[in-house]
């Protein structure tokens, strides 16, 4: 305190810690670059300390190989250590010198700044925090960005080092001054233990307090806190007191199951003698259902002993059931302590006894093997597959291992013929149909040995049905970018199936969201609702390949432009003069509880981008979803509905005012409340993908499970879910995307004209219905949100001469 009654306050850290800095990059010479160790201590610096860079080509020919170097100050100019992402000018054939004043300074003078300059500056507003990010405005402005600054950094013959500096902010000392001066003080004890509460808790759990302990019943308000602390989803940390209680009462839980994770949770497992009493508290506990083992699994729970007994746990799971769960337990593997686990062993054993089971888990490690970071490990099962398999003895089939095994390899060369099939076709020049010639031509001819298999071969889909071979004639390519193949495969017993084959197109989340989607599909189902859902199979064999199990189905954008409404379309197959809306009853029953079960599921898995072109229908009226790009409520369009409920589906049921609407609702509304009953095993298997590479899991995968998790609601009982799930509803039907009925021609024609600037397009197949043109207009594709932007411009436009709306 100064004698005004003034305070001055310093920034407090760890002085002894070493300057830490990295380089991030170096523009227009030389590519990324990396760290520079440092042994110069904070304490060690002066207000005046500089870093000097000089950077030398250890390639280049000439004798020296100088390329330039630059100065710049650890500290600013109100003294306080420089930290984050610092922009450095190298200077061209000059040593760093490294003096006050330098002649080769690292900082542009304001006078010679230009747009890099400009840009850096708005990127570091970016970075921290100041600018509002939009996820596809910021990748769009990143691109443009990253093209100027490589113009730039052409025109101009200095390059550009990029200094990341994360040390901690510091204040120099310097005279107090006779103003006023609040500094942010930095308190570097934060976030680290407290002695005097570490050592109470060790007294607390001390070995000794175990005879005391074991008598213990909690009070009523106890006993509250705990069914609370219990209900919570296993993505909720415990906080100190939530965790201190549960210990306190370990052995009055022990004959609650649900309670076993929630005690593992607040062990500390670094602690020898706790650690030791956990575990034989676990052998004893009353033994978790398999659902809850997945919890033990995921990368919380790292002690060898938990991970364990969750597999022992998952050993009284049914066939039937571990396949529900097989591709989480292929990815809990990343999280074990060594190749050859308890889990590894455990599958490999239970597919020596059931194929379907080993010709999936062989799929899901083969396509790990191209994760360097765990592609020793996944070779390690896979090696430990193929051995345990060929020493199989002959079964009742006279199936011996090895041929088991080889019936599993000959998929893989099936793959691998079907991707160099897709080459050659798309080699072609011309429009589908000659592609479609192509194809029947190489199977036929060039690779007439697919026509007719030596020996029949397990679909990769469905191992249990074996194909013999491919039928030519009826074999074609859809039409799309990437011309994804529809192949049909003869089966051993005389019939056919078809499948899609794609190469180029990363289904591993595809694969993700229809196990979901069958998962819940067999939840309701247990709890007697069949809502006639459609789980398609679907399975990568590569980073960019898979097959699709192809059902004969077409899509609402081609219904509504040949039939102009689905109930029409829906006529066609199950006409019914005395029925509702002129088909059966089974028909539109079929047709609602389809639709209320993706509207409930593409609502808790956060499906995006949902169109007219991926919304199928199939003769018998079960509607379903393809095409899971975006999930975990990543959407390229702006402001997305909270419920993918197209207004189509609302008319082919009566209308908003209907009781078969209202039947709608009532379906949506129980399937949500099953669901909700299981939100931890869905959440405990979205968990145990936070380690895959798919990409909307893995960008944040702590993020994405949290969404998934306020889907659920938890904090709602079923009554109070039941009026927040048809309030959701309500909402999705009001939100109903704009429509082109009222919109005239002119207007269209200008946002093609608008929208041929620009460079990411959709498919529109409603504006052509909704034109009412017997034929499509010449837009095809637009960019969808300049169009929402013109609509709402054009809208407010005609509110104003007519008041009239027209959304």
């Amino acid at each position: 305190m100064s004698g005004g009654n003034e305070f001055r306050f310093f920034l407090s850290c760890d002085i002894n810690l070493p300057v830490t800095f990295r380089i991030e990059r170096l523009d227009g010479v030389l590519p990324q670059s990396h760290l520079l160790p440092n042994e110069y201590k904070v304490r060690d610096l002066t207000s005046k300390a500089q870093l000097a860079f000089t950077v030398w080509d250890v390639s280049s020919s000439s004798e020296d190989g100088l390329v330039g170097g630059a100065t710049v100050f650890l500290f600013n100019s109100k003294k306080q250590l420089k930290t984050g992402r610092q922009k450095l000018r190298i200077w061209p054939q000059k040593k760093a010198d490294g003096t006050i004043p330098t002649t080769t300074p690292g900082k542009v003078p304001k006078n010679e700044r230009g747009e890099i300059e400009r840009l850096e500056r708005l990127v570091n507003k970016y970075e921290r925090g100041q600018t509002q990010r939009i996820d596809w405005l910021d990748r769009l402005t990143f691109n443009s960005v990253e093209k100027i600054k490589e113009k730039e950094c052409n025109k101009s013959e200095n390059s550009l080092l990029s200094l990341v500096e994360p040390g901690a902010n510091f204040y120099a000392p310097s005279p107090v001054s006779s103003t006023n001066e609040l500094v942010t003080v930095w308190d570097p004890e934060v976030g680290r233990t407290n002695p005097s509460e570490h050592k109470q808790l060790k007294l607390a759990r001390s070995l000794t307090r175990g005879i005391i302990d074991r008598d213990l019943k909690p009070s009523i308000n106890e006993r509250k806190a705990i069914q609370r602390i219990l209900k919570y989803p296993p993505t909720r940390t415990l906080s100190g007191d939530e965790r201190q209680l549960l210990w306190k009462f370990r052995f009055y839980l022990m004959s609650e199951k649900k309670a076993l994770t929630k005690f593992l949770r607040c062990v500390e497992w670094s602690d020898v003698q706790e650690a030791k009493q956990a575990v034989d508290l676990m052998g004893r506990w009353e033994t978790i259902d398999v659902t809850d083992a997945l919890e033990l699994l995921s990368p919380v729970f790292e002690s060898e002993e938990v991970r364990a007994y969750a597999v022992s746990v998952l050993e009284r799971a049914d066939d039937e059931e571990l396949q529900c769960y097989l591709l989480q337990l292929v990815q809990a593997l990343r999280f074990e302590r060594s190749d050859k686990s308890r889990l590894s062993l455990f599958l490999v054993q239970r597919s020596l006894s059931n194929i379907e089971i080993a010709s999936f888990l062989r799929w899901y490690v083969a396509v790990e093997l191209y994760d360097p970071s765990y592609a020793r490990r996944f070779y390690c099962t896979y090696d430990m597959l193929e051995d345990s398999m060929m020493k199989l003895e002959a079964g009742a089939n006279g199936d011996d291992g090895f041929k088991l095994w080889q019936s599993l390899v000959r998929q893989t060369e099936l793959t691998a013929q079907l991707c160099s099939i897709m080459r050659d076709v798309r080699s072609i020049r011309g429009g589908t149909q000659k592609k479609i010639e192509k194809l029947r031509q190489l199977l036929s001819e060039l690779h007439s040995e697919l026509t007719y298999f030596d020996e029949p071969i397990r679909s990769p889909l469905a191992p249990g049905v074996h194909i013999t071979g491919i039928v030519p004639s009826e074999s074609s390519i859809f039409k799309s970018a990437l011309h994804p193949l529809r192949l049909t495969f003869r089966t051993a017993n005389g019939g056919t199936c078809k499948v899609i084959f794609k190469k180029g197109d990363d289904l591993r989340q595809d694969q993700l969201v229809i196990q979901m989607v069958s998962l819940m599909d067999r939840l309701l189902k247990l709890e007697n609702l069949d809502l006639h859902l459609t789980p398609y199979r679907v399975l990568a064999t590569g980073q960019d390949e898979g097959m699709l199990e192809f059902i004969p189905s077409s899509s609402l954008a081609q219904i509504l432009l040949e039939h102009r409404s689905i109930i029409s379309y829906l006529q066609k197959f199950h006409p019914d003069e005395d029925g509702p809306f002129g088909i059966t009853a089974q028909c539109l029953e079929t047709f609602i509880k389809s639709c209320a079960g993706y509207s409930v599921i593409t609502y808790i898995l956060g499906i995006g981008d949902r169109h007219l072109d991926n919304l199928l229908l199939r003769d018998d009226g079960r509607l379903f979803h393809v095409d899971f790009a975006f999930i975990l409520g990543r959407d390229p369009k702006p402001f997305p509905p909270p419920m993918k409920l197209c207004k189509e589906m609302v008319e082919a049921m009566g209308g908003a005012e209907s009781q078969y609407y209202t039947r709608f609702k009532s379906y949506c509304c129980e399937a949500y409340n099953i669901l909700r009953k299981s939100s931890n095993l869905i959440l405990n298997l979205f968990h145990l993908m936070a380690g895959s590479n798919i990409p909307d899991i893995a960008s944040d995968p702590e993020k994405g499970i949290l969404k998934l998790q306020e889907k659920f609601r938890l904090d709602l009982e079923d009554e109070d879910s039941i009026h927040f799930f048809q309030d959701l509803i309500n909402d999705s039907v009001s939100a109903l995307p704009l429509t082109f009925r009222n919109i005239p021609i002119e207007m269209i024609t200008k946002l093609r004209c608008f929208s041929n600037q620009f460079c990411k397009i959709y498919h529109v197949c409603e504006i052509w219905r909704d034109l009412e043109y017997p034929e499509p207009i010449a837009l095809k594709k637009v960019d969808k949100y300049c169009v929402y932007l013109l609509l709402l411009r054009f809208c407010e436009g005609r509110k104003e001469k007519k008041n009239k709306a027209v959304l």
